[in-house]
């Protein structure tokens, strides 16, 4: 790349949620945008981005996904535990290819939680003085309409156990502009951002907002955390994974997730994403297959 010549982005995770909507507004503001996947020919690339092979777990590949990219979004798969092993290599390989910026996907509140392995990327990026940028987005609506959406759809019911808690959820989509503003402007170099949505609710809320875009009475169950974590035992889910959503909704029974901001809107333009238009766009999710061939 010659000097002062402005590469591409790539960008991990470039299917799931958050990767295919930071690709999307990235290719929206006329970047070239390279999409890391294990497999070049999958399917759910974004149309518009170039796919290239890329496995954390295999460094093999990592040169020429790397090659002609100046600014890197990096987000850590969920099946990924080690870092050090996974993580922190790549960090090493994209200042080595000339990288200039790297936006981590983090956590909120990851400052104060420091088992989380989002924190120690945090402190490794700090560590080797790379050129980052934080995004700390609150809980996704998208758990409602993935993790949570059989039970919405099928019973009519929200079970979490977040108590009388409130969260300020942010849509992923949200999190992909706030990220292409981020990746394609100045002055966002060692800066920390929390994205929460605009509206602080709780389970009742949502479910009320789903009941009225539904048309059909969805209940928030309220189980506790012990009733909780029996329902994903009888599910077949592993210990590790009900460790984990003990400790989640530990941390939001605390509320530490209810507060608002308007950073989304501060760094983009315009103001996160409703619950109510979330709803709205994603309902299919929640129709129950009898009921959409009815409305067909």
């Amino acid at each position: 790349m010659s000097a002062g010549a402005r590469g591409a982005v790539l960008v991990t995770g470039a299917t799931g949620n958050v990767g295919a909507a930071v690709v999307r507004h990235l290719l929206a503001r006329g970047e070239s945008v390279i999409s890391a996947v294990r497999d070049a020919s999958d399917p759910a690339v974004v149309n518009g981005s170039e796919a290239r092979a890329f496995d954390f777990e295999n460094s093999s590949g990592w040169t020429d996904a790397l090659a002609g990219v100046d600014r890197l979004f990096l987000l850590r798969p969920p099946a990924i535990a080690d870092v050090q092993e996974h993580l922190f290599p790549v960090i090493d390989a994209a200042l080595q290819n000339g990288v200039r910026h790297i936006v981590f996907l983090s956590l909120q509140g990851v400052q104060f939680n420091t088992a989380t392995p989002h924190h120690a990327v945090e402190k490794q990026l700090r560590a080797v003085k790379a050129p980052f940028t934080f995004l700390r987005p609150n809980f996704f609506m998208q758990n409602l309409s993935t993790t949570y959406a059989a039970e919405i759809r099928d019973r009519s019911e929200i079970a979490v156990p977040a108590g009388r808690a409130r969260t300020a959820f942010i849509d992923t989509d949200d999190v992909g502009r706030v990220a292409a503003h981020v990746l394609t402007e100045p002055g966002h170099l060692g800066k920390a951002y929390t994205l929460s949505g605009e509206q602080s609710l709780d389970y009742n809320d949502v479910a009320r907002l789903l009941s009225t875009e539904l048309g059909r009475e969805i209940t928030y169950t309220r189980p506790s955390p012990e009733k909780y974590a029996e329902m994903l035992r009888q599910r077949g889910m592993p210990q590790d994974y009900i460790d984990v959503q003990a400790m989640i909704y530990k941390v939001v029974r605390l509320n530490v997730s209810a507060l608002p901001n308007r950073t989304v809107r501060r760094l983009t333009g315009s103001p996160a994403t409703t619950f109510a238009e979330f709803a709205h766009r994603e309902r299919a999710v929640w129709v129950p297959e009898a009921e959409d061939e009815r409305s067909s």
